[in-house]
C-alpha cells in the first residue's frame, strides 16, 4: 500500500523512521516556534549530503525566533518564515525520500499533511580541472566533474541562449539517477530528439552508475565495435556538438557526457583543431586518418607478403628479412599475434600502473623485453619494427581502440587466409560496414563520403568564414526507424 502524510506530526515522523530504520545517518530535528501560538515541527535530512550552514540560519533559527500569533497554513511558513532559495510542497512521500537522499530537508509540521522539501544540498564534488584523457596545449583547460548541476552550469556559460533547454528525468529502479537531455530549440532535428526521448523512456535496469550504461541502451547497432554514441569530458566540445544540431545526456555522477547523433569523421576530430590555425589542423587530422589505416592494415600487410607475395618485394628487403627471420621458430602469423598480445599487456600494465611507475614498465617492456626476445631468437627484428609502429599509430586514436584491435585481428586472419586479396576483402567489408552503420538516422559517413554535405569539417577543417551556421549538421533527410 501507498504510504501518505496525516495531519499528526507523530504519525509522520514514525512513518518516516520506519523506512530509514537503522540507518544512522538520517538525521531527526524537532524544534517549535515562539509566540503565543507556537508550531510543532521537525526536520529530516541526510547527514553529510546537506549545508549545515543552510539548515542552522535559513530553517531552524528563523522558525525558533517566529513569534507566531495567529493561525498558519505550511504555504504561509514558506512564504513569511523559511529563507531557502528552491523550495517545493509535495504530498508524495516516494518523491521526498528520493529528494532527501540526495541532499534535500524535509520540513514537516503539526496539522499539515503536506511537507517541504527544501534545497539544502551541500555534499562534496570534484573541482574542476582539465580532463586526463583530452588534454591540450591550447584552449579551455576546464572539464566536466561528476555533479550533474554543476555540468549543466558549465554548458550555461558557454552558450548563453534561450533557445538551451534541459529536461530531466530519472533512470535505475533503485539508484533513481538523475538524467538530464540538453539540446538548442530551433537547431537541434527533432527527429532524432525524438527517438532520443523514446530510447530513454525504454532503459529498465536497476542502477545507472555511469553513462555508459545509458550508452549501451541508447546506441543504434550494438553488435558494432564502432561507436555511435558519442562521449566527451570538455564544456566546450558539447558546446559545439550542441550548436551544430546534435542532442546531450547528462547523467548524474559521471564527467562523460553522451553526444547523439555521432559519425564516424568525429573520432579523427580533437577540439583543439578549432583553437589553432586551420592549416596545422588540417595536416594534424590527416596524420589521424592516415594513423587508423596503419593501425589496422601494416602488420596484415606484412604478414601477406612475408607469406604469400615475396616477390612483391625489392631483393635487398627481402634477403634482410630472410636474414632477420632465420632460426626463429614460430610461423609469421603466430610472431605478429604474439607481439600484439604482448604490446596490448603492457600497454593495459601501463594504463593501470601508478604514474610513477609508468615509465619505467615501457623502458623495461619496449627496449629490454623487445631487445631481449630478438636476441633469442624467439622473434624477428622486422615483426618487432612492424608491430611497434602498428601499435604506436593505434594510441593516437583512443577513441578508436577497440575498433583498432577487431579491425586489425580480423585483417590478420584474412591476410595469413588469402594474402593481399584477403587483406583488400576484409578493408572492403569494413567500408561496407561503415556504410551500413547510421546513429539516430544520420549515416555515420555522412561527411566521409567526398563531396558530401559538411565537407567543410570533414578531412580538413576550412577557415571559419566559410563555416556554416547553427545545425549545418543535421540533414532532412534523417532515416526513419
Amino acid at each position: 500500500m501507498e504510504k501518505s502524510l496525516t495531519s499528526s506530526l507523530e504519525k509522520n515522523i514514525r512513518l518516516f523512521q520506519e523506512i530509514f530504520q537503522g540507518d544512522s545517518t538520517i538525521i531527526c530535528r524537532r524544534f517549535v516556534s515562539a509566540g503565543a501560538l507556537p508550531l510543532e515541527c521537525c526536520i529530516f535530512y541526510c547527514d553529510g549530503m546537506v549545508n549545515n550552514q543552510i539548515i542552522n540560519e535559513n530553517i531552524l533559527r528563523p522558525v525558533t525566533l517566529w513569534d507566531r500569533n495567529q493561525e498558519t497554513t505550511l504555504e504561509d511558513t514558506l512564504k513569511t518564515v523559511l529563507q531557502i532559495n528552491e523550495a517545493k510542497q509535495s504530498g508524495d512521500v516516494s518523491s521526498m525520500v528520493r529528494d532527501m537522499l540526495y541532499g534535500d530537508t524535509l520540513f514537516l509540521c503539526q496539522g499539515s499533511d503536506q511537507a517541504l522539501i527544501l534545497n539544502t544540498k551541500g555534499f562534496s564534488m570534484r573541482s574542476i580541472a582539465e580532463p586526463q584523457s583530452e588534454q591540450v596545449l591550447r584552449g579551455p583547460r576546464e572539464g566536466f566533474t561528476e555533479g550533474i548541476l554543476m555540468n549543466i552550469s558549465m554548458i550555461r556559460r558557454k552558450i548563453r541562449s534561450p533557445h538551451l533547454k534541459f529536461e530531466f528525468s530519472q533512470v535505475g529502479e533503485e539508484t533513481k539517477t538523475t538524467l538530464c537531455i540538453c539540446y538548442v530549440e530551433g537547431v537541434v532535428e527533432p527527429r532524432v530528439l525524438e527517438r532520443l526521448r523514446r530510447r530513454l523512456s525504454k532503459v529498465k535496469i536497476d542502477g545507472v552508475l555511469d553513462s555508459n550504461y545509458v550508452q549501451e541502451f541508447i546506441r543504434d547497432s550494438p553488435r558494432s565495435p564502432f561507436k555511435t554514441v558519442g562521449g566527451t569530458e570538455k564544456p566546450d566540445v558539447v558546446a559545439a556538438c550542441l550548436l551544430e544540431g546534435r542532442a546531450a545526456v547528462l547523467v548524474d555522477g559521471s564527467p562523460v557526457v553522451l553526444t547523439m547523433p555521432y559519425i564516424f569523421m568525429e573520432q579523427f576530430q580533437s577540439g583543439e583543431d578549432y583553437y589553432v590555425g586551420w592549416h596545422f589542423a588540417a595536416i594534424s587530422r590527416l596524420i589521424r586518418l592516415a594513423g587508423f589505416l596503419f593501425a589496422i592494415s601494416v602488420v596484415p600487410a606484412y604478414i601477406a607478403l612475408i607469406t604469400y607475395h615475396r616477390e612483391m618485394l625489392p631483393a635487398p628487403l627481402l634477403f634482410s628479412i630472410s636474414a632477420a627471420r632465420e632460426g626463429v621458430p614460430f610461423p609469421t602469423l603466430l610472431e605478429g599475434i604474439g607481439l600484439l598480445i604482448a604490446f596490448e599487456i603492457l600497454r593495459e600494465a601501463g594504463e593501470r600502473t601508478p604514474a610513477g611507475f609508468g615509465q619505467t614498465l615501457s623502458i623495461v617492456g619496449g627496449l629490454v623485453l623487445g631487445q631481449a626476445a630478438v636476441e633469442a631468437r624467439f622473434i624477428s627484428a622486422p615483426m618487432v619494427i612492424v608491430v611497434a609502429f602498428s601499435g604506436i599509430t593505434g594510441l593516437m586514436l583512443p577513441r578508436l581502440k577497440g575498433p583498432v584491435i577487431w579491425c586489425r585481428l580480423g585483417l590478420i586472419f584474412l591476410s595469413a587466409w588469402l594474402g593481399l586479396y584477403g587483406l583488400f576483402v576484409g578493408l572492403l567489408w569494413l567500408l561496407l560496414h561503415l556504410s551500413t552503420l547510421h546513429s539516430f538516422g544520420v549515416p555515420v559517413l555522412r561527411e566521409a563520403a567526398p563531396g558530401g554535405r559538411g565537407q567543410e569539417d570533414s578531412y580538413f577543417r576550412t577557415p571559419w568564414q566559410k563555416m556554416r551556421r547553427a545545425g549545418r549538421f543535421i540533414a532532412e533527410e534523417t532515416n526513419e526507424e
